[in-house]
């Protein structure tokens, strides 16, 4: 007799379904906010051991489920294991965040030597995951966007303005063309690998395509994405691809167009009233809420939910931030938030 599967909701509504209660889950949902994640992290040491560690990186990545219930669920891992991959070296400095080397020029790109086995702990984690994940739960995986992981490669940290990529995009284009090929044909591979592993669906986080103007956006963050989308569907045609590219404002409409993502995740600067409008109707979206406002709780949370949740009513939302928790959320307010969703279309 053949068994029926198991609905997942948030799955469905990435590929078109609108539910009655949308479904929910949230950017670095397995984190610092969580006094189970410090512990494991305090034992295993460093976030890059940990991340390396297949069995605690699953652990890390099931705790939220655990504690609330969320309809998905993200990979534990960082988008910087692809320049890794590529040959930077990669670690993180205590307090100041990640640093990569070489920094990426004319002369040093030439010089790595691709290493795609530093990515097989990933693999690893999402099988250990798969295995443990109750299966009305959709597993997301993901890579960083092109043109975000070239921000890091080229200025060996993070930068708010990304000002040393955005000069090279313009100084040496074909450079900067060079350096995107090859995270794309990673990414392409890399992605491919995770469904292969047994995630559901996979997400593009673009943190800094915001920084670019309408021109070098669309040939710089819709182009490589375009790239990268037709590949892993080419693969892997049932899967899902969600496209997060932060500050886009305006330009999200164009990337809705372009780049042929089957859902898009708005960041907490777009108006949702305004997103629902101008965005394509059968077009599934995620987010947008205000990680600050996960922050205050109280009534200033419920009127923020309360507004997207009217805004996207009759389309297929996904519930989420509009960015990544921070670490001084409180446990308490997460669960109204669990809670306020919900109980509001039940």
């Amino acid at each position: 007799m053949t068994q029926t599967p198991t609905p997942k909701p948030l799955l469905e509504t990435l590929r078109g379904t609108r539910q009655a209660t949308p479904p929910l889950w949230l950017m670095r949902q397995a984190g610092r906010y969580l006094p189970e994640y410090r512990a494991l992290r305090a034992e295993k040491g460093g976030f890059l051991d940990l991340v390396n560690d297949s069995e605690a990186a699953a652990e890390v990545t099931l705790q939220p489920l655990r504690r609330f219930g969320f309809d998905g669920s993200i990979l534990f891992s960082d988008i910087l294991v692809v320049p890794n991959a590529l040959g930077q070296d990669l670690w993180f400095e205590t307090g100041e965040g990640p640093r990569l080397a070489p920094r990426i020029n004319r002369d040093t790109l030439e010089t790595l030597v691709a290493a795609p086995n530093r990515l097989e702990p990933v693999y690893g984690t999402v099988r250990h995951v798969k295995a443990a994940l109750d299966p009305a739960v959709t597993f997301l995986g993901f890579a960083g966007a092109p043109w975000t992981v070239a921000t890091y490669m080229i200025a060996g940290q993070g930068s708010r303005e990304q000002a040393e990529a955005r000069r090279l995009a313009y100084a040496d284009p074909a450079l900067m063309e060079a350096i995107l090929d090859r995270i794309v044909t990673l990414t392409i591979d890399y992605l491919s690998a995770q469904i292969e592993a047994g995630v559901d669906a996979v997400q593009l986080f673009d943190s800094w395509a915001g920084s670019l103007s309408p021109e070098q956006f669309e040939r710089w963050v819709i182009a490589p994405t375009r790239q990268i989308v037709d590949a892993v569907r080419a693969r892997h045609p049932d899967t899902p691809i969600i496209g997060f590219p932060k500050g886009a404002g305006g330009k999200l409409v164009a990337y809705a167009a372009a780049t042929g993502v089957d859902a898009i995740g708005l960041d907490e600067t777009v108006d949702p009233v305004w997103a629902n409008k101008v965005l394509p109707r059968d077009l599934p979206v995620q987010g947008n809420l205000d990680p600050l406002a996960l922050i205050a709780g109280g009534e200033t949370l419920d009127r923020a939910v309360d507004r997207i949740l009217a805004a996207f009513a009759d389309r297929p939302h996904i519930f989420n931030l509009g960015h990544g928790i921070q670490q001084d959320t409180p446990i308490a307010h997460v669960e109204q938030l669990v809670a306020r969703v919900r109980r509001s279309q039940a």
